[in-house]
């Protein structure tokens, strides 16, 4: 088995550092991946630090990949080497569940098995993308048909799917009111992909200086959900709104926003709960909460390809690896436009003078 370098946590109070592990040999349905680039989501900070409690010890985080097939296995068809490929959050799942069955190994009912932090429920610890390399399943194994800006391509792998997922489940077609909650990692995503769809987006922020942004990446209008009067104008009057905040809040204000019928889906995971809405405004208009994972392996090959033909990637700040503790701190400050990538070649150069 090859040893792999890679950036781990060892335990929730201690920086990210330098860490050597073992990764299987490629199998005869296995795909090995250099990685060029792997993007930096909020879920790491929180795997790392044990904020979900449930993190598997040393912890090397990174489920957004993209690099260079290195091998592949006998029975691999799909891949070759030298082709760009991408891992996303998942790497195996039961394959034989009804969920499964359907292409949404998200929602496995043995639970799937996570880029990093291992299976679910429980079981054999795995290890992400903040590492020279990864061996894959095929079928766990995305295709990359965007020609150039790769590491901009990173974040889709979850960003991406995360908004692209309820965009599709809930049916935005072109000319419904969507609202997006939220413009960070996740909600300047929404807000491109919603648009793409032929959405009229309305972007909610509590910052105003983010009018100007939210209006370059797609929205057709921003509301300052602090302002009350802005709120009430749009009273029942969206399709869906995709709530990407991941901190809790009063959702009632948002709710009330919905047409009857409609939906309001939340994508954000706060480490505490959000105060429960009031059912008076669900009942009398029949509207529903609802919430969402990640895609299935088909829905996420679709959401590249829909990204490559509109020409969506994902505004990012590229780093290197040493740099990632202070990444995580300024990611807790919201001081990134909209998602951190680290350069994968900074971590072989360092390799490389160890």
């Amino acid at each position: 088995m090859p040893t792999i370098l890679g950036y781990a946590a060892q335990d929730p109070s201690t920086p990210l550092a330098p860490h050597r592990f073992q990764r299987r040999s490629v199998g005869a349905d296995d795909v090995q991946i250099e990685i060029l680039y792997c993007g930096v989501c909020h879920s790491d900070l929180h795997t790392a630090r044990n904020e979900w409690k449930n993190t598997l010890y040393p912890s090397v985080p990174g489920h957004e990949i993209i690099g260079k097939v290195t091998a592949v296995g006998s029975n691999v068809s799909a891949f070759k080497v030298g082709d760009v490929a991408g891992v996303g959050c998942m790497v195996d799942s039961c394959q034989s569940c009804p969920s499964c069955a359907e292409g949404l190994e998200q929602y496995c009912e043995s639970g799937f098995t996570g880029t990093y932090n291992g299976p679910v429920f429980g079981g054999e610890n795995t290890f992400g993308g903040y590492s020279d390399s990864i061996v894959v399943k095929q079928q766990f194994v995305l295709r990359i048909s965007h020609s150039d800006n790769l590491a901009a391509v990173a974040p889709l792998l979850c960003a991406g799917i995360t908004t692209y997922s309820p965009l599709r489940q809930w049916n935005v077609q072109p000319g419904h009111k969507v609202g997006v909650v939220g413009l960070g990692g996740l909600g300047h995503m929404a807000v491109k992909i919603a648009a793409a769809m032929g959405a009229h987006v309305v972007l909610f922020t509590t910052s105003p200086n983010k009018k100007d942004d939210a209006l370059r990446l797609g929205a057709a209008e921003v509301v300052v959900s602090k302002n009350a009067d802005e709120m009430a104008a749009h009273a029942n009057s969206f399709d869906f709104i995709l709530n990407t905040v991941a901190a809790p809040h009063n959702l009632d204000a948002f709710l009330g926003l919905l047409k009857r019928d409609a939906t309001m889906t939340l994508v954000g995971a706060p480490d505490s709960p959000h105060p429960s809405p009031e059912v008076f405004g669900l009942i009398f208009k029949r509207r529903r909460l609802a919430g969402s994972l990640i895609g299935g392996i088909a829905e996420t090959q679709e959401m590249l390809d829909f990204c490559a033909e509109h020409g969506i990637v994902s505004d990012i700040e590229m780093i290197p690896i040493q740099s990632i503790n202070d990444a995580y701190e300024r990611m807790l400050r919201s001081d990134v436009k909209y998602r951190f990538v680290i350069d994968m070649a900074s971590l072989r150069e360092e390799g490389q003078a160890a």
